[in-house]
């Protein structure tokens, strides 16, 4: 094969795994947007570099602009090798790609193939990714899984349940963990925003590719959003139509869960009140400012209860059975703590492993 290869992605995706380097060359803005899984960014074109380009062909002509770009690619590209690959042996093979697999990438791949890398090139870059997943997702690549969705009322374990199942070696697909969010009004994780939504489909289709379609895959029911993040509809679709299991877990548990998940509200009580603040259509100020209270004064247990039983659990009840269809079947499953022996104990009822 001749390189740098200018290989189409339907072709590379089969050995997309194989590759010893996935190198996305585009700017740090976009890569931080998106970028295919697994990827570093080398970018030959900083976020103002880029900019700095891209004015002079609008504002002087294509040749001024390639004139300024080349100096940058080749010192940019220059860095990279000095800093990056400089110790790799002749059979190191990436991966590049930029947005279209145009002049950005195809600069790195030339060089990288002069220098005797067998270098591969994304024709169509990471647009022609982006139009797979797109296609994979809004296509059939849900429906070749079988999953069984974990119900239960909000603090009933469900999310610590799906993080032992992965660790005992299940298939999970935790929406919440790919989304950075608890999927609820409190539901933001501290110093960890969330994803473009890109990149959460992204990642969806990363997990859902590596999934053996002859397992089970577990799951969360969601709702349609997890945060500001929408769930691909078929997807979505397929998760609501599967067989169901309802956790149950004490109330004192439950408690005591949402208190250690939600530790970071409680360190600071004004940023939980705004939060709360969200709730004022639903509950009214009177109520709303009687959960201030709560959390100014450090009453956490009254005012989670509170949550419990007049926010999350008739909402969770008002939907669990308009969205899940099998919910009316599912089968009852008690988790008798959220320690990690009981939590053990729980996955491996469900997966019929031995005690």
């Amino acid at each position: 094969m001749k390189y740098p290869a200018l290989l189409p992605f339907a072709e590379v995706l089969p050995v997309l795994d194989k590759f010893d380097a996935i190198i996305d060359v585009r700017s740090p803005a976009e890569f931080a947007e998106d970028h295919i899984p697994g990827a570093i960014n080398c970018p030959v074109l900083n976020n103002e570099e880029r900019q700095r380009i891209g004015t002079l062909y609008k504002q002087v002509n294509a040749f001024e602009a390639k004139k300024a770009g080349a100096l940058l690619v080749a010192k940019n590209i220059a860095h990279h090798i000095e800093t990056l690959f400089l110790d790799k042996p002749r059979e190191w093979a990436p991966l590049i790609y930029c947005w279209r697999g145009g002049n950005r990438s195809a600069a790195l791949a030339h060089i990288m193939a002069k220098i005797g890398w067998p270098a591969v090139q994304l024709d169509g870059g990471y647009k022609e990714y982006r139009r797979y997943v797109n296609a994979a997702l809004g296509g059939n690549i849900a429906s070749q899984f079988s999953f069984q969705v974990l119900c239960g009322t909000t603090g009933s374990a469900k999310s610590r349940l799906l993080q032992v199942l992965a660790q005992q070696g299940t298939q999970v697909l935790d929406l919440e963990q790919l989304a950075a969010h608890r999927g609820s009004v409190l539901g933001n994780l501290p110093l960890q925003p969330q994803p473009s939504q890109k990149m959460f489909e992204s990642r969806l289709w990363q997990a859902l590719r590596q999934f053996d379609p002859a397992q089970v895959v577990f799951v969360e029911s969601e709702s349609k959003k997890v945060g500001n993040l929408r769930i691909p509809e078929l997807l979505m679709e397929k998760i609501r139509c599967s067989p169901c299991i309802a956790l149950w877990l004490s109330q004192e548990n439950r408690i005591k869960l949402l208190i250690e998940d939600y530790a970071h509200f409680i360190a600071d009580p004004d940023k939980l009140n705004a939060q709360l603040d969200c709730l004022v259509s639903l509950h009214g100020k009177e109520k709303i400012a009687q959960w201030h209270r709560y959390a100014l004064s450090g009453d956490i247990e009254p005012l989670v209860a509170e949550l419990l039983s007049e926010h999350y659990d008739p909402a969770y009840k008002r939907s669990i059975q308009r969205n899940f269809n099998q919910y009316n079947q599912a089968r009852l499953l008690e988790v008798t703590g959220i320690d990690l022996n009981s939590l053990h104990s729980a996955a491996r009822q469900l997966t019929g492993s031995p005690q």
